[in-house]
């Protein structure tokens, strides 16, 4: 079977923990014992988010004065390579030797008309308090509360095209692990004013979403989202709240679930059964297993 596995953020690095090489390459290694066994029983392929490293980086990079601040297409990019070294390495020590290993830097096309570069709404990069407003001015940025604090928000496109399924696809049927489309894709676009001509764009791809797109193109016969709890509930964070074990796309779909967290991962679930037919799945990262099987998380499929 062809399954697609989008890690969440948890899998690299948890909330409130130091972002250094050594937390997220211990987070890295209890991914890798969970996607083992998967690995060794079928054809496997990982994107994985990126937020805090993007985060980090242009941190580091704001901070060295002496060169403009590198935008967050070439971040990405950064990120890709760094996390997908990193999983390599850790699921390779656990896999026999001979087993191939790709990580792809992966290039996303979104529509310079996207209704999202209207309205930013992704934040990236550390909080502000006073100094938001300054920054905000001096750099062009857009600004947004979170909470008690201020952070930059970017828009959040959606993904037309990977460029590089076709390379992805070849390198399954010749039995690779591979690894791309890290934190939604390199958001790049075509130059409106110059023919053919791709640039990257100041945008963060929904990593989700971006999956979604990816297990089509590959024909996957799975689509998993492993994230930190055990599935989708209805009336989260309430006494009446439970767990939806099995679900047809239409029926998903009558439901509100909250945009910053959920949401997301319901649309791209319900438009990977609705468009291909085949199961799309949202479960803990723990019961990778399981749900691969199809007894654990919550498993979508068209109807």
């Amino acid at each position: 079977m062809r399954v697609v596995v989008a890690l969440g953020g948890n899998a690299l690095l948890k909330r409130g923990e130091p972002m250094t090489a050594d937390v997220q390459r211990e987070n890295v290694k209890i991914a890798a014992r969970a996607l083992a066994p998967v690995a060794g029983e079928h054809e496997l392929v990982l994107s994985h988010g990126n937020g805090p490293q993007v985060g980090l980086l242009a941190l580091q990079s704001d901070a060295y004065k002496e060169v403009e601040a590198y935008p967050l297409d070439v971040l990405g990019a950064q990120t890709q390579g760094m996390i997908g070294y990193m999983i390599e390495q850790e699921l390779g020590n656990l896999l026999p030797i001979e087993k191939p290993f790709a990580s792809l830097l992966t290039m996303v096309e979104v529509d310079p008309n996207d209704p999202a570069f209207q309205n930013p709404t992704k934040f990236v990069g550390p909080v502000y308090e006073k100094v938001a407003e300054r920054l905000a001015e001096e750099k062009g940025w857009s600004i947004k509360q979170d909470g008690q604090y201020w952070r930059r928000v970017v828009p959040s496109p959606l993904p037309r095209q990977i460029f590089e399924h076709r390379p992805i696809k070849w390198l399954l049927e010749k039995g690779t692990i591979v690894i791309c489309a890290g934190g939604g894709g390199i958001p790049t676009m075509y130059d409106l004013e110059k023919k053919n001509t791709l640039i990257g764009v100041e945008a963060v791809i929904d990593k989700d979403y971006c999956t979604a797109l990816l297990a089509r193109d590959v024909e996957a016969d799975l689509y998993i989202m492993a994230t930190d709890i055990d599935g989708v509930y209805l009336d989260w964070g309430t006494p009446d709240a439970r767990k939806i074990d099995r679900i047809t796309h239409t029926e998903l779909e009558s439901y509100d679930f909250a945009a910053g967290s959920m949401g997301p991962k319901v649309a791209a679930a319900c438009a990977f059964a609705r468009v291909t037919g085949r199961r799309a799945a949202i479960g803990a990262l723990a019961d990778i297993e399981a749900i691969v099987a199809g007894e654990a998380g919550t498993n979508v499929e068209k109807g």
